[in-house]
């Protein structure tokens, strides 16, 4: 796979794509996500470490900003609790194989005077109806929005450029920050990034995903956990919205790249698939059950989630 297509792979959006073409011929190229510490990681985090690992391969320098001062300010919990967790999510993060990028921990960096200024400077720039929008999809408790809510955007915006990256990765759920940063980062001297979206999968009932509804799945849970989650989950014979075929979608086959679904000889026996597409149709063809689709799926997940556990419990 080339690296234009390893990088545009299970993305939704890149902004733009001629600018991201020029840069993967640069010889030095950065990209960067944040992520807020704010519990355990889970399925929808993978989305975006599966793209950055994508991006390792090819030839991106990459950063994860553990964005500390972001959950404070979002409304996460003190700062000693979110450094605690930011400190055990660190450890998922490498868990899964991010074992390569550079880390960062938002307060080490977004305390320092130039840091402040540029916020300030951004903050008479961006007015507070374009700022409380683009915290619409990302903020909690957005009926109400606190001041320190309205800084998180203007924050986020500095963090490309304190972080000297060419690009910006995150959830399109972060699209509106990101249209900002682009917009605004040049008015304090700044190149505007590339941005690269991934989408936001489904919990496993087929509604938005949330920690706080059980509809995740997470590094931490057991091989009995992941196998009666997938079991129970909403995996309908449509294509659309079916968590199941996502999690094969964004997470088994980018790291595994061929699946078999095992099956007795009287159901037609094993299938092989070596690539998400043929999987989907044949699916779509209802040539695989709902059932050995699941297990299929919970049997790799398991594979790909061990090391994490071995490495988090190792440290």
């Amino acid at each position: 796979m080339d690296p234009y297509e390893l990088v545009t792979r299970n993305t939704i959006e890149v902004i733009t794509d001629q600018e991201l073409r020029a840069l993967i011929d640069c010889p030095i190229k950065r990209v960067y996500t944040g992520y807020e510490p704010s519990g355990e990681i889970h399925l929808g985090h993978m989305v975006t470490v599966n793209k950055l690992i994508d991006l390792q391969k090819a030839g991106f320098e990459v950063t994860v900003l553990i964005a500390d001062l972001h959950a404070f300010l979002n409304r996460k919990g003190t700062m000693e609790e979110i450094r605690e967790i930011a400190r055990y999510n660190r450890r998922c993060f490498e868990g899964l194989g991010l074992v390569d990028a550079k880390y960062v921990l938002g307060s080490d960096v977004q305390l320092t005077p130039e840091y402040e200024l540029s916020v300030l400077k951004l903050s008479q720039a961006i007015t507070l109806n374009r700022a409380r929008r683009s915290m619409d999809e990302v903020g909690r408790q957005m009926e109400n929005p606190t001041v320190s809510q309205m800084v998180y955007p203007i924050m986020q915006i500095v963090d490309i450029a304190t972080l000297g990256v060419d690009a910006a990765l995150g959830g399109i759920d972060q699209r509106k920050i990101h249209m900002l940063a682009r917009e605004h980062l040049p008015v304090i001297g700044y190149q505007a990034p590339v941005c690269i979206h991934t989408p936001i999968i489904s919990g496993l009932d087929g509604q938005k995903m949330s920690s706080s509804a059980g509809n995740v799945i997470s590094v931490a849970d057991s091989e009995e956990d992941i196998k009666q989650k997938i079991k129970k989950a909403f995996c309908p014979p449509q294509i659309e919205n079916n968590p199941v075929l996502q999690i094969l979608q964004y997470h088994i086959f980018p790291r595994t790249g061929a699946i078999t679904i095992h099956r007795p000889a009287k159901f037609g026996g094993d299938r092989e698939f070596t690539t998400y597409e043929d999987l989907e149709r044949a699916y779509a063809a209802g040539e695989i059950h709902p059932l050995d689709l699941k297990s299929a799926a919970a049997d790799h997940l398991i594979d790909i989630l061990a090391p994490v556990h071995d490495y988090v419990c190792s440290r």
